[in-house]
């Protein structure tokens, strides 16, 4: 039984969840320990973030819509990657242990950081984007859409640090403006968050009593952020996003050590 304060806690954590998603993703970091404190199994409170945080990807991707100009039907097979990908991550999840479910998380989380930290190098090693000033125009390449693909059922299985592996993999992949790009990401991970929800609410894992009262609190800290995401310096929000998901596997890593 969650007490009064237990749902203002709830409604907190995900309020600061929805805002950091929006600007660098791993906002369920802050949102799934909150769960795991307020004494839900860690399945559930996975399953419960991942319904309760629709709405702030949602505001997220609202705040930040005008930087989505000149994407249009480019972006649809990667809204279809993402929403396949989801709904496999989520199957995925239901059918995992609390064991192998929290060994997986922290390399995940560490493997994109380290994508996103050394963007720059990678893309100057493969080529990609050299004397180019925007994708918008340009095909998309296979790559791109199986990477999303990937980022999909990673966001499915497990939100923290979704955001953080869909820009890296967009900024590696693909060439613009980082707010262009972190609004695409943010359009990705609605996407892909409402494809699992959707199964999780039929799988028995969700607390629905949490949902309503994190839904709201999401929804507002996700606009919030996105209104901030477009403004930010793109060094500082590379610094922010690695340094954050650094955090995210670390404490991870020794909440799984303390088990």
């Amino acid at each position: 039984m969650i007490s009064v304060g237990g749902y203002a806690v709830a409604a907190a954590a995900a309020f600061v969840a929805g805002g950091i998603n929006a600007v660098a993703g791993g906002g369920t970091m802050v949102s799934f320990p909150a769960l795991l404190a307020l004494g839900v199994a860690s399945v559930t409170s996975n399953a419960t973030n991942t319904v309760a945080l629709c709405l702030g990807y949602l505001g997220g991707a609202w705040a930040q819509r005008d930087d989505l100009i000149g994407w249009g039907k480019r972006a649809r097979p990667l809204l279809v990657a993402g929403v396949v990908g989801g709904l496999c991550g989520s199957i995925l999840l239901v059918r995992t242990s609390d064991r192998l479910f929290s060994f997986l998380v922290p390399p995940l989380i560490l493997l994109a950081c380290a994508l996103l930290g050394f963007q720059r190098q990678i893309r100057q090693r493969l080529g990609i984007g050299v004397g180019a000033s925007s994708d918008s125009m340009r095909p998309l390449s296979r790559a791109v859409v199986i990477a999303v693909f990937i980022a999909g059922i990673y966001g499915g299985y497990f939100g923290a640090g979704l955001g953080i592996m869909l820009l890296a993999s967009l900024g590696v992949l693909l060439h613009g403006p980082l707010a262009s790009l972190n609004a695409l990401k943010s359009m990705l991970s609605f996407v892909i968050n409402i494809s699992a929800a959707a199964f999780l609410s039929f799988s028995g894992h969700v607390h629905w009593g949490l949902v309503p009262v994190m839904a709201v609190a999401s929804l507002l800290g996700g606009i919030l952020g996105g209104r901030f995401a477009s403004r930010i310096d793109a060094v500082k929000l590379r610094r922010v996003i690695v340094a954050f998901g650094l955090l995210v596997a670390a404490r991870l890593i020794v909440a799984a050590l303390q088990r």
